[in-house]
């Protein structure tokens, strides 16, 4: 007899809330758990015949991973008079809430707008709150409404930026307009924008030249 339990694949990106799952990823041989566990699903007893260990030893990991998050129940099956929990990661990557170990700094409190300080608490507070509202979305087997646009420009001097940056603000700030409404049960959204250098993938050298 075989009852599975997970149906779905798992998700592209799994969002951890505490700090115990991204110290467990840590880990390396619990990432390699993970590792051997998204290549193929089995249970405690089956991953320990398949890499020389015990059951015992890798019961206590697979717990834990478990217990984060990190790890689901993906089938249950009956082997001989054993009920075997047969587990999967929750996810292909993993992604920690930037405020696990102080919390995320408001934006504000950041310093000057156009700081690249200013701009990472800016994404910290938005994965932080995106996270959590997805994964309470989840919970709750809701859609979460969100909108994501991503671009790319060649700017030909550093001098051309500030001008870049005037006409996109102005760009936003009339679509906020035209669709902002202030009449009661109207649902409030966070809106971003933001611009850095592109990171030279082949030859991070090159990232040098594309500072101001």
């Amino acid at each position: 007899m075989t009852t599975t339990s997970a149906t779905t694949e798992p998700t592209p990106i799994a969002f951890l809330e505490g700090l115990e799952g991204a110290v467990l990823l840590r880990d390396p041989e619990r990432r390699r758990l993970v590792d051997e566990l998204r290549e193929l699903p089995d249970s405690a007893a089956g991953l320990a015949q398949r890499l020389g260990q015990t059951r015992q030893r890798l019961n206590y990991h697979l717990r834990a991973l478990e217990e984060a998050g990190v790890l689901e129940l993906h089938q249950e099956r009956l082997k001989g008079n054993c009920l075997e929990r047969i587990l999967r990661p929750t996810a292909t990557s993993y992604l920690v809430d930037p405020g696990v170990v102080d919390g995320v700094p408001a934006p504000d409190s950041a310093g000057d707008r156009a700081s690249a300080a200013f701009l990472l608490a800016l994404a910290a507070r938005a994965v932080a709150e995106l996270g959590r509202l997805w994964r309470r979305a989840g919970r709750e087997r809701k859609r979460l409404a969100t909108a994501g646009i991503e671009s790319r420009v060649l700017l030909a001097r550093p001098a051309d930026m500030e001008a870049f940056v005037a006409d996109l603000t102005d760009a936003v700030a009339d679509v906020v307009r035209r669709h902002h409404d202030d009449r009661a049960g109207a649902r409030p959204f966070r809106v971003l924008a933001a611009a850095y250098p592109e990171p030279a993938v082949d030859n991070p050298a090159q990232d040098e030249g594309r500072m101001q």
